[in-house]
């Protein structure tokens, strides 16, 4: 096959899904929700496959012109893009697709910041997938869209379901934009400075970062820690989104 003028596959970061029950998996989370579906890194064409047997509106792009050929010719019913996820509008209401893992928290900062999707299916990273959907902790990133976004995880899947075999398993990530906000969006680049800011904070207890963050008494602090009910011993990874959302109304 000829090589694409972006690379080989190693250059692009494709590690194909061929693990026929994670693409049911991916197909059976999909079919949960309703609307255009955009499916992002469409590769060889093994998920666009089971996507198309939706019979909804498809749109798949793929980087390698070579594949949007071959797709084209494959499935006459599915409009294929010869496109950058990290430049091609992010507008159906479900995106979904197998992320190339060295561009996994670029597509997902890219994807947090669209506005017109309602659901994600993400194959991604595990330790990503695992970390933006809480488990072991909250990150930073998965704190700061919490307000808007919900994050659940799909499993794991081994690096033996991918052809070339990646050096690490993968994980399925869900991702639903809230019906009832928990902020207003108004307010969301101010509260993203907030939760970077404790992330990042000098170390101490959590009310003497938010302290210094918002650089006030430690009396409201105090009780705007109440009002969130959050412990005293509590780190900012230990937050639930309401949490996040109550210290910031209390403190904003």
């Amino acid at each position: 096959m000829s090589r694409s003028l972006h690379g080989g596959r190693h250059e692009l970061g494709q590690n194909f899904l061929h693990h026929r029950p994670t693409i049911d998996r991916i197909t059976t989370l999909v079919a949960s929700t309703d609307g255009a579906i955009l499916e992002i890194g469409a590769g060889d064409g093994a998920l666009t496959r089971s996507l198309a047997s939706l019979r909804r509106p498809l749109t798949a792009i793929e980087i390698d012109e070579h594949r949007v050929q071959r797709l084209r010719r494959a499935l006459p019913t599915v409009r294929v893009h010869h496109a950058d996820a990290l430049r091609h509008a992010l507008d159906a209401a479900v995106i979904v697709g197998n992320v190339p893992f060295h561009l996994t928290t670029p597509i997902l900062k890219r994807l947090l910041a669209s506005a017109r999707w309602r659901h994600a299916v993400l194959l991604t990273q595990w330790e990503v997938a695992r970390k933006r959907a809480g488990v072991g902790g909250g990150t930073m990133m998965t704190a700061q869209a919490a307000p808007w976004f919900s994050f659940e995880l799909h499993g794991r899947v081994p690096a033996s379901c991918f052809t070339p075999r990646p050096a690490v398993d993968g994980g399925v990530l869900c991702i639903a934009r809230r019906g009832s906000p928990l902020l207003p969006v108004a307010q969301r680049r101010a509260y993203e400075r907030f939760v970077a800011a404790v992330f990042t904070g000098p170390g101490g207890s959590l009310g003497r970062i938010v302290q210094r963050a918002r650089r006030t008494d430690a009396a409201t602090v105090h009780l705007a820690l109440q009002r969130a009910e959050i412990g005293p011993g509590a780190l900012p990874r230990d937050l639930r989104p309401e949490q996040w959302a109550a210290l910031w109304a209390a403190v904003r």
